[in-house]
């Protein structure tokens, strides 16, 4: 499968942040609140500070618990080798996560899964002193149902609906059934849909959790790559994670940091992208994860009438360690007390929150990753792209929303100019004139000089408007095509990795269309890409 790319600045999109505009400019004030920005050489730099902080007791408990936690999978060889490798000093990871989206959910998903193999594969390449393995965290503990019960395929939403409460990774996986009766048309009777739909069937049929599941699903699609997948819903992990755990409820150490860098990104310009609590943990149950609170007895679960004292919930931490769940500002941390990660690899709304965090890191003596923005990409169809060819439309304009696409194009199919800057120039240049005469005998006349001028340069602005609709309604057929490929490769009007499951593609080209995306996803390269398919 050969496929064509072009490249264009992420900034150019309007689909990004100042934030993460500004990190990939490297703006200075910018540069407090990462650590290294990334690049083969930082991140090779990194790793020997990074292999030194890691302590063999806490590799041999991780390998123990991947080995554990993977022994169901039917494994590939590179996987085991991986996890076998995290025994050795020399041995580093490059990290991404998610939650459990149904079926992976968005295309983005896989795009941050083949960005750390990628990456890893690269930095492998160019040494030989480090190994580096591609890490998926599965966020099993989230309890946003919503983000994650559906997925679309070709615009229709597949949708699981259930009453089921708490973590999600612990959800049944009962009533998914459904789901496969819903796809079986869709996906049609040829070898690929065959195979997505036996796909689904065994990840969610023949599985009794929704973590269960989704570690079924990533295996079979990524496994060869050697992808290692971890879930940090685990006694054994958890209890590496009691120090910050125990600082946290007593302390609230998290929250006063959090908050000090918080306003410090505000102050130069930039947003709060998760507001810091004061405990920033969630306890587990059974059927919930319930927020944490401080009050005037000890501590209660939000919501419930249940409390504890100090003594009681210090004894429960040494317990029962795995109840105690960190919210998306501790995730980070857990993530790098139990892993030897030199990077992680996120969205721009996670390399947001990572900026607030860099200082708690610090003082809680944990090492702080150089973080990447995951690539992002848009797949054209072959026909798509020589339609855009044909007409003569440049892919950037697809960006800007469709009224702009419209205004844009008719005037280029325009033969009248339909812009009157030129005129509006000469107006101003001749009012100008006047304000001097104005001033010159009398200033009373400056008003109304005023006045006039802005009545004027209104009249003419009314009158371009109603120049571009004409020109609209002349070339309506010819805008169409236009928009029309617009909306069918930004669906509901978003970039298309936010929205698009890849069911959609792999239903075309099969598995040789993982192996082709994998070459083309680049996280080092700072630009949105447009693929060719």
């Amino acid at each position: 499968m050969n496929m064509k790319n072009e490249s264009i600045p992420y900034c150019s999109t309007g689909y990004f942040s100042k934030l993460i505009c500004d990190y990939l400019a490297e703006k200075p004030i910018l540069k407090p609140f990462y650590n290294k920005y990334p690049n083969e050489e930082s991140l090779l730099a990194y790793a020997k500070t990074r292999s030194k902080a890691f302590s063999k007791t806490k590799r041999e408990r991780l390998v123990q618990e991947l080995i554990q936690q993977n022994r169901s999978l039917k494994r590939s060889t590179s996987v085991d080798e991986n996890i076998q490798s995290l025994s050795s000093p020399h041995t580093l990871t490059i990290t991404t996560g998610h939650q459990l989206n149904i079926f992976t959910g968005p295309l983005y998903f896989f795009y941050k899964i083949l960005d750390v193999v990628q990456l890893s594969k690269k930095l492998n390449e160019k040494q030989t002193t480090w190994h580096f393995v591609p890490v998926f965290w599965m966020a099993t503990e989230d309890h946003d149902f919503e983000e994650i019960n559906h997925f679309y395929f070709r615009n229709k939403k597949i949708e699981w609906e259930s009453d089921q409460k708490g973590a999600v990774g612990r959800f049944s996986t009962q009533g998914l059934e459904q789901l496969t009766k819903e796809l079986e048309p869709l996906l049609g009777r040829g070898e690929n849909g065959r195979y997505l739909l036996q796909l689904f069937k065994e990840a969610y049929e023949e599985h009794n959790t929704l973590s269960e599941a989704t570690r079924y699903l990533i295996n079979t699609l990524f496994g060869d790559l050697g992808v290692v997948i971890i879930d940090g819903d685990s006694p054994i992990l958890k209890q590496m994670f009691t120090p910050i755990v125990k600082s946290e409820l007593l302390e609230q150490k998290s929250y006063k940091t959090i908050q000090q860098t918080t306003e410090q990104l505000l102050k130069v310009g930039y947003h709060e992208q998760v507001h810091p609590r004061e405990i920033n943990l969630f306890y587990l149950t059974e059927n919930n994860r319930l927020r944490i609170e401080k009050d005037t007895e000890g501590y209660r679960l939000v919501d419930t009438d249940i409390h504890f004292s100090k003594t009681e919930l210090c004894s429960q931490i040494e317990q029962y360690p795995e109840r105690f769940s960190p919210n998306a500002l501790l995730r980070p941390v857990y993530q790098e007390m139990i892993l030897p990660n030199v990077a992680y690899i996120g969205g721009g709304g996670e390399l947001a929150y990572w900026f607030q965090l860099k200082e708690y890191f610090k003082q809680v003596e944990i090492p702080y990753p150089i973080v990447v923005l995951r690539t992002s990409m848009i797949l054209l169809e072959e026909k798509q792209a020589l339609k855009l060819d044909k007409m003569g439309v440049e892919k950037e304009i697809l960006f800007k929303d469709q009224p702009e696409i419209e205004a844009q194009w008719a005037r280029r199919l325009s033969e009248s100019p339909i812009d009157l800057s030129v005129q509006k120039t000469h107006l101003e240049q001749q009012f100008s004139d006047l304000y001097v005469l104005a001033k010159e005998t009398d200033a009373s006349f400056l008003g109304a000089v005023i006045a006039q001028e802005r009545k004027q340069i209104k009249g003419l602005e009314h009158l371009e408007k109603r120049l571009l609709k004409a020109q609209k309604r002349k070339y309506a057929q010819e805008i169409s095509r236009v928009t029309r490929i617009k909306n069918e490769i930004f669906p509901k009007e978003n970039l298309q990795e936010r929205i698009s499951n890849f069911s959609e593609y792999y239903l075309a080209y099969g598995s040789s269309l993982i192996e082709s995306l994998s070459k083309e996803t680049s996280p080092l390269d700072g630009a949105f890409k447009i693929i060719v398919l």
